[in-house]
This record gives C-alpha cells, structure tokens and sequence, in this order.
C-alpha cells in the first residue's frame, strides 16, 4: 500500500526539524563550553591583577618604612554604605539621600563610587548609615553569596552566567567575574553595573549591635558613620 503524501510530507518536516534541534543543540553546546573557558581565563586573568595589585601596595608600604618614611595609599574610589537604621526621625533630606542610594530598608547595603558629591551626601546621612573601603575578597563573597541582579524589573539571583543580558555584554560585562572587576576597578561602566545588581539584603550582625551606642558614631564607639577598612569585618558578621 502506497504511503499517503500528506504522510510523507509530515515525516519529512519532523525529520527536518528534527535536524535543525540537534545541530542548535550542538551550537548551544559549543558556544557553553568556549564561554566557560572564556570566563575561567577572564577570572585568572583578574585575580593575578588583584594579587599583582595587594603585591604592589605591601612593596611600597615596606619600602616607605626602611626610608623612615610613610606610604600613602591612593584614595579609594570606592564605598560600601549599610543602612542601621529604620525609619523614625529620619529628615526628609536624609530619607532622599538614602532613596537615591537605594536603601530603602535597614540592613540594605549598596556600592557608592566616591567623589565630592557623593562624600557630602554620605556625611548627610552619617547618623543612620555605617560605611568604608570593601576589600576584593568583601565584594566577591557580597557578589557570590548575596548577588541578586535586576532583569526585567525583577529580583533574579546571580546564580549562573546567562543572567547577564546583552545591554551588559556590549559593555564587556558577560560573567561574574566581569562584574566584580567593574565594581573593584571602578571601572567606565560602573554605573550600568551597580544598577544592575539589586541592593543587598543583609542579616543582622551575630550578636548584634549594642543600644547603648548603636546611635553613636564610630569614632565614639557606636556604630554609625564613617567605619574605613573596619566595615570588612562588620560584613563578614552580616552575610
């Protein structure tokens, strides 16, 4: 019994599609494995400037030290700023500060680049923020563990690369790796970065902070303000 033409016409476009899933399938497959390797380079090739960097700073600090002299380091560029505060008695200027910022809840914490303007804004709201200068390894385990980026107006955890869109890869941002590099370097696209990674949600310090001094500045023994350096070990408690 000869076989129906429309039969064989269906047979033939599954087979034809068929086909054309498998060889997509095998282009997917390819292009994964070349971005893996990709990105493994791009984050080797990132923690060597990191180390190269630290490597640097300690030769110049001890070479300044045998001179009977001091090292200064360059100026930071960039902060890490944590809201320890709620919401009463907040001035309306402050709370516009914090808006702006994108810490809209206590234990909300977000990257600041550094400059006149935004050290002013800072001082501003001194008394319901604690800040200071994030190591790479605080901005890595932040990204790692914390990371959630914005996509579509939505919170989606950074948990692999394909959440990166093509808004982000025209500025060379693919991986997380990209992504950490702009954040430390402060890099041209630092801005697009920053506002695509969600304000982090952070846990309340173990043991928390103390009553008696948590509305006072740091330089006071509280907690508020200004932290420098110190705001890595505050960290390490809230992640």
């Amino acid at each position: 019994m000869k076989t129906p033409e429309s039969v064989l016409k269906k047979q033939a476009t599954q087979a034809k599609l068929a086909a054309q899933a498998k060889a997509d399938a095998a282009a997917a497959e390819a292009k994964a494995t070349a971005d893996q390797k990709s990105f493994y380079e791009k984050s080797e090739k990132y923690a060597a400037e990191y180390a190269a960097t630290e490597k640097e700073a300690i030769d110049n600090r001890r070479a300044a030290k045998a001179k009977g002299g001091f090292y200064v380091p360059a100026e930071p560029k960039v902060a890490l700023v944590i809201r320890i505060r709620g919401i009463i008695g907040v001035s309306p200027k402050a709370k516009k500060v914090m808006q702006l910022f994108r810490l809209r809840q206590i234990h909300n914490a977000t990257f600041v680049r550094l400059n006149e303007a935004t050290i002013r804004m800072l001082r501003l709201i001194e008394p319901y923020v604690t800040y200071g200068y994030p190591t790479v390894s605080t901005i890595q385990k932040l990204i790692y563990k914390r990371g959630f980026g914005k996509v579509d107006k939505q919170r989606i955890p950074i948990a692999d690369n394909s959440i990166f869109g093509e808004d982000l890869q025209k500025l060379g941002i693919c991986c997380t790796a990209d992504l950490i590099h702009e954040i430390v370097t402060v890099g041209p696209a630092f801005k697009q970065a920053n506002n695509f990674l969600w304000p982090f949600k952070l846990s309340p310090p173990l043991g928390g902070f103390s009553k008696k001094t948590k509305l006072l500045h740091y330089l006071e023994g509280g907690e508020a303000g200004a932290r420098g350096e110190e705001i890595n070990k505050l960290v390490k408690k809230m992640i």
